[in-house]
Order: structure tokens, then sequence, then C-alpha cells
């Protein structure tokens, strides 16, 4: 065993590229291997999902070497560029860049690892996740994936998120729901739908929590519920079909391992998901852990609040979360400050003064950014994400080559803005005439 395993390290450290290479301890993981090497393992498997272009990324890769490299032979330490294999970052619902993960004893349910960037904290996070694993295997839980083969009359707890659903329950629950439903038509003689079984559990209880509910997993026993089953025309089992509102139900034809599943089940999240989050720039935090974190970060100026009000501001904003929600799947980050209120970050990305609102795409790596130059509208944004998204339109270095010093300010609270209150000066006792002589 030690040779077979040892004898596909070999041949995954030949394809390791991106930020690692063959000399290093590192496990490169890829959507084609990940199901056999973390998923079937039992081993403890620590694994960071990353982006070469991200400096976040740059800067771990030492410290992410020195960690396998000292966890050899006792906790698995594996990569996967995320930014090549979108799929399998989305299916752990990957949002920036590195995030790290440790699958444990419970491969279907990867915990977030939440401490230091150094070879030292990484090392004590996973012989402390080593360490309970072990516990937990002392004390009689096992993890993962050979648990969950048990048949559906069992009642074992590992499809507690599979939802079944009867011809009663199915059209309150699934018709004119806002969620996705995904619904696997089953016998319960049927050879096939036993092998399903632990997988389609296995996915419901991931895509649950990935999409914090709104891709959800159900079954309904087609020898029970046969007006269900006429309905839909199953004719053979098990058939999987998606209900999404407003649509009518199509088939799923895709893989039935877990990790297929749950892959159409996050393609499915993103097309139904909401926009990414536009945040206003109140601090250098805001600005540096988007722009970093994200392969671009699309910054806008808008006007000054006394130029437009509230309700020309929401105008703008509503454009930005359009544009946002289109290109939603591009990972991209977004921004927004008003006018003159970052002067010195308006300076470095050429807008400074005039011209708004404006809008700049920013790549943080590179230190480069592209200007709007059409108008500031559904239209004039769509042409000019569009052009960026197959690498066209032109580029400019940031001003002084970083980001510059960002102001704290207080964030708008969603009124007009009131002109500054002057104080009254009484002129009773000022002869205007004299004034005017003096200034003379």
């Amino acid at each position: 065993l030690l040779f077979v395993v040892g004898t596909v390290s070999c041949t995954l450290f030949l394809a390791v590229n991106g930020l690692y290479s063959a000399s290093d301890d590192v496990i490169e993981l890829t959507p084609t291997n990940f199901n056999k090497e973390v998923i079937q393992s039992e081993s403890l498997w620590l694994v960071e999902f990353y982006a070469p272009w991200c400096g976040h990324c740059q800067r771990l890769t030492p410290e992410w070497k020195k960690a396998a490299t000292a966890l050899k032979g006792v906790v698995k330490v594996g990569a996967v560029d995320a930014d090549k294999h979108q799929s399998l970052g989305g299916q752990y619902g990957v949002r920036g860049f590195p995030t790290i993960k440790i699958f444990g004893a419970n491969k279907n349910k990867a915990e977030d690892y939440q401490g230091g960037r150094t070879s030292d904290a990484i090392v004590d996070a996973a012989l402390s996740a080593l360490r309970t694993l072990v516990k937990g295997r002392l004390s009689g839980r096992s993890g993962g994936y050979s648990s969950g083969k048990q048949s559906r009359e069992s009642g074992g707890g590992d499809k507690k998120d599979v939802i079944e659903l009867t011809d009663d329950s199915f059209d309150k629950n699934v018709i004119n729901s806002d969620d996705v439903w995904m619904v696997e038509f089953y016998a319960p003689w049927c050879g096939h739908c036993k092998n399903l079984e632990p997988e389609w559990a296995a996915a419901a209880t991931e895509v649950k929590e990935q999409t914090k509910g709104k891709v959800k997993l159900a079954a309904v026993d087609a020898t029970v519920n046969q007006m269900l089953a006429s309905r839909y025309g199953i004719r053979g089992f098990p058939t999987i079909k998606i209900f999404q509102k407003g649509e009518d139900p199509v088939d799923y034809d895709g893989g039935r391992t877990r990790s297929d599943i749950i892959a159409r089940a996050l393609d499915l999240f993103s097309d139904n998901a909401p926009p990414p989050e536009l945040l206003e720039i109140i601090s250098e935090d805001v600005l540096k852990s988007t722009c970093d974190a994200h392969q671009l970060c699309i910054i806008s100026v808008l006007p000054h609040i006394l130029d437009t009000g509230a309700s020309g501001r929401n105008s703008y904003l509503d454009v930005m979360l359009k544009m946002a929600e289109k290109y939603k799947k591009k990972m991209w980050g977004w921004l927004w400050t008003e006018a003159g209120a970052q002067s010195d970050l308006e300076s470095s990305l050429g807008i400074g003064g005039f011209g708004y609102p404006a809008m700049a795409a920013v790549n943080a790596r590179k230190m480069k950014f592209a200007l709007l130059k059409g108008s500031f509208s559904e239209q004039g944004i769509n042409e000019f994400l569009r052009e960026l998204s197959v690498g066209r339109g032109s580029t400019a270095p940031v001003g002084g080559g970083a980001f510059p010093k960002i102001h704290s300010v207080e964030p708008w609270d969603g009124k007009d803005g009131e002109l500054p209150v002057e104080d009254d000066i009484d002129l009773s006792d000022v002869d205007l005439d004299d004034l005017g002589k003096d200034e003379l």
C-alpha cells in the first residue's frame, strides 16, 4: 500500500504547476484526482485553494511548502489552482484567495482554516485536527465516506439532508418555490438507486451548506407515489429532474458521483445566486482585502451626494449591482466611493477632479487599471467589462505603482446630503460702502 501511495504521489508531483513545483511536498489536486485522493482517503488533508496571480497566495507559498515537508507522512497537504479549476473551487464555496480547508473524519464536511499564515500555525492546526480525528476513532466515531452506505429503510442519519417528497407534499414544497430542487425518482428494489443513495445523501449535505439551503436535494419513491411518477413520465430508475421556478423541469444527465452532483448544484446556485457585495470604500482595509482577494476589483467614483441626492446615487448603485449580477461568475470585487472622499485614489487611477461618475477596473497584482471610456450605463459598462473579460482594452499602471493612502470615512447613511450650517452673521452695523472701499 505504501508503495502504491508513493507512486501516486510521484506522479502528482510531476503535474504540479502554478505556485508549486516537482520538488515540493505539496500535492497538486484537480477535479480529476480530488475525489480519489481526498474524499475517499482515510488521511487528514489540508487543502489550499489558490490563484497564481493572488499576492496573498504567493506570500503563503513558502510557508505552505514548509508545512507540507514537516507534515510529510503524517498529514496530507494539497493545493488546488482554483483560478484554473473554478468548478472545484466553486464546489467548496471558494470566493477569495487563498482559502484553506481541513478535510478530517467527515470528508463531506470540510472545515475552514482560520489560523495564521505561518508554517508553525499551519502545522499546529493540522496536529490539533489530527488529534481530534484519532480521538474520534478511539471513541467509535468513524468519518466520512464508508459510513454512508445504509439503505433508505435503515433510517440512518447520513441522509438527513435529503428531503423525502410524496404525492401530497410535492407541489407545496417544489412548485413555485424560489429555491432550486434536484429531485431523484427511485425504486427501493433498484440496484442503481442503491448505488446512488450514499452519493446523493453526501451531496445533499454539502450542497445545503454551500448554498445556504438555496439548492435542495430530494427523493421520491416512484413505486409509492405513482401520481408524480406518471405526471413526470418516469420510465426508469433512478431519474433525476431539476425544478426551477417558472421553468419546465429538465432532466439531470450528469455523473452519479457526489462531486458531479455537487458541481451541477453549485452551477445552478451561481445562476440563481445574489450578486457579489457592493462595498463602499470607507477604509484602507475594505480596498485592500477586496482587491487582493480578487483578480479584478471594479471601483466606481460616484458624484458628490449634493450633486445627485439619494435617488440619483441609488440609480448609479443599481447599475453597478446589475453589472455585478451579470458578471458574478467572474469572481470580481465591487467597490465605490464618493467624489473627493478618496482624492489620492482618484488621482492614481487617472480620474481625479472631474467626469463623474467614473469607473476603473484594477488588477492589484500587476497594479494596472483600465478606465471606462463609454457611458456609465448598463450598455456602456457591459461593453467595458466584456472587453476586459476577453483580455482586450487598454491598461495603464496605477500612479505610484501602489495604492495610495486611503482615508477612513463615515459610510453613506442613505440620505440626501445637507449643506454645512454656517453661523448667522449680523451685518446691521457694517457700512458696506466703507467695506468695499477698504478692499479696493
